[in-house]
């Protein structure tokens, strides 16, 4: 009897975790999707956040300038022959070095 009543414990059991498996592979879905940024030339960049830029980093030189459809600009920045890349907001607002 033991035997019988563990055995159908078990199977409840792993029921019950084969269904909320299913339950939540079917209604939660994420969605990723990593903002685009398209070259633009430096020069483009809004001058009062290249201002703010320059105001924080005027010692590195911008080699290469990306836009995204929000108005963030990433950034890549020479200083010394090393680079790195940062993202700043339309205002020049530092968000993130990479």
């Amino acid at each position: 009897m033991r035997k019988l009543f563990l055995s159908l414990a078990i199977t409840l059991c792993f029921g019950a975790i084969c269904n909320a498996e299913s339950f939540k592979n079917d209604s939660i879905k994420i969605i990723f999707q990593e903002k685009q940024y398209k070259k633009i030339d430096v020069s483009s960049v809004d001058k009062a956040a290249l201002e703010q830029i320059k105001k924080n980093y005027g010692t590195y030189t911008i080699k290469e300038a990306y836009k995204a459809d929000d108005g963030e600009y990433k950034l890549v920045l020479n200083k010394d022959g090393v680079d790195l890349t940062a993202t700043f907001t339309s205002a020049g607002d530092l968000i993130k070095i990479y």
